[in-house]
């Protein structure tokens, strides 16, 4: 087991790609803390993995609140004793499409602070525990929006390019702890929310879904996108031995995207 008696926080871990992360990581022997907001679908996944055999608690959390971060982080030590993992995974989804000129300053503020700043803030109530361990992983997921650009979506691209600077810097800041510090954009994966937010989008563009899937498919190399445990297993690789020398990398797992934003399909 390449995680065998690590522990492992992960945020957002209810569903998608972070319920994705979480099952795969204890069944690769982690202990697993799952953060988010929804208690009932942190119960459910919590449920699914012990059912299999794994340790997995749930700790209700909204990571853009300092309190609850250092509650979530407490929580995870009095439990298993240790923190060698963290996944910043939770992101607030852009709710609409909202041009520069029109953006209101809430909105802005409102993503950034779970995107971003809710990050930063899991990070660094962790390395209270891991610097002085002198071991430790963090693994953010940013996304293909933080490679290039994304129309009308800005605030949630800002975001993403800002996880990716934040982790090349906090790489060089703990590598003399023996920390390493990585991210991984996904570009779009097929998560529960996936396919309504696609059918909507079809729906804005006068186009039969299957028609408009189609076109989307052909800007990305391998004609489809990836499944949540693709990108768990790239999480995995980046927390466990394997990656011991990889640090401060954006691991790109897209299925081949290339520069196309759903809403331009025509």
């Amino acid at each position: 087991m390449r995680l065998k008696d690590k522990v492992a926080i992960v945020t957002g871990a209810g569903t998608g790609i972070g319920k994705a992360i979480a099952s795969v990581f204890a069944s690769e022997g982690a202990a697993v803390v799952l953060a988010g907001r929804n208690a009932s679908t942190l119960a459910l996944a919590v449920r699914q993995i012990t059912s299999e055999g794994g340790r997995a608690m749930a700790v209700c959390t909204d990571i853009s609140r300092e309190d609850q971060v250092r509650d979530l982080a407490a929580q995870a030590i009095k439990d298993y004793g240790r923190i060698d993992i963290l996944v910043n995974n939770s992101a607030h989804m852009p709710p609409l499409d909202v041009d520069v000129v029109d953006m209101p300053q809430t909105y802005w503020h409102d993503l950034l602070a779970v995107n971003l700043t809710g990050s930063m803030m899991c990070t660094k109530e962790v390395l209270k525990t891991m610097i002085p361990q002198k071991a430790g992983s963090i693994i953010s997921i940013s996304s293909i929006a933080g490679t290039t650009g994304d129309p009308s979506h800005s605030a949630y691209s800002a975001s993403k390019w800002g996880i990716i600077g934040f982790t090349a810097s906090l790489a060089i800041e703990v590598g003399r702890h023996n920390i390493r510090a990585n991210c991984i954009s996904p570009a779009a994966t097929a998560t529960e929310g996936f396919e309504e937010g696609m059918r909507m989008l079809a729906r804005q563009k006068g186009l039969p879904y299957e028609e408009f899937m189609r076109k989307m498919m052909q800007h990305y190399a391998m004609g489809r996108i990836a499944q949540p445990v693709e990108v768990a297993k790239a999480a995995l690789f980046l927390a466990s031995d394997d990656a011991s020398a990889v640090t401060g990398q954006n691991l790109i797992v897209s299925c081949g995207f290339h520069m196309i934003h759903p809403a331009q399909i025509v």
